[in-house]
């Protein structure tokens, strides 16, 4: 997933950026509304989630969300904004905005923010990859014209790799990203993956195992 942060104060865009990659995102930054403006105002601007602060040199923070929500409605925004501007902040709601954090805020408040705006997103999303589909919306998977029944966890297991597919995911970061309100041991993510392998068969998409990098979901 790629975030992008507008931000002009470069020692808290600097910070924000460490944090979010550490998180597992890719990160672009601009650091003025023009710039932000100009990325926003086509609808492929390939963006997970855009931190944005309102108080930018060029155009401003408001002017920037109109002009992404005159084409994208869907693409989560985060508003950072002072303490005190809480006409902004109103304002900022009422054009689109998702959520709003004021300054200054803890790191972790942030992280929690952006992971919510992100499953918010996912549950509204369809994934597909070869056969196999995800509809967000109603939690269900299908391969092909038949639904695939899976347990809760199973089921949030599935959907991250599909999140990732074509690409290696450790142990690791499925724990985090899959379960990480439920601590989860290497061993049981390993049964859950052999439970996967067998449930999705040989049907035109595999659960690979790469070699000190991870699992990898791929069409065949």
């Amino acid at each position: 997933m790629t975030l992008l942060l507008v931000e002009d104060d470069r020692l808290l865009a600097e910070t924000l950026i460490d944090a979010l990659r550490l998180e597992g995102h890719a990160v672009d930054h601009l650091a003025d509304g023009d710039a932000a403006r100009d990325r926003l105002a086509g609808s492929e601007h390939g963006l997970s989630l855009v931190l944005l602060d309102l108080n930018l040199p060029g155009c401003g923070g408001l002017e920037v969300l109109a002009t992404l929500r005159a084409h994208d409605r869907d693409t989560p925004v985060l508003i950072l904004t002072a303490r005190g501007a809480i006409e902004d902040r109103v304002r900022g709601l009422d054009l689109g905005a998702d959520d709003y954090l004021a300054k200054p805020f803890a790191l972790d408040e942030l992280e929690a923010r952006v992971r919510a705006l992100l499953r918010r997103r996912e549950r509204g999303q369809l994934l597909q990859v070869g056969p196999l589909s995800f509809d967000g919306l109603a939690q269900r998977f299908a391969l092909g014209d038949t639904p695939l029944a899976l347990p809760p966890r199973e089921q949030r297991l599935l959907a991250c790799l599909m999140r990732h597919a074509g690409e290696p995911v450790d142990k690791a970061r499925l724990a985090e990203e899959a379960f990480q309100d439920q601590p989860m041991g290497d061993n049981a993510i390993e049964v859950y993956i052999h439970r996967l392998r067998k449930r999705l068969g040989d049907n035109g998409v595999a659960l690979r195992t790469v070699r000190g990098l991870g699992y990898l979901l791929e069409a065949t």
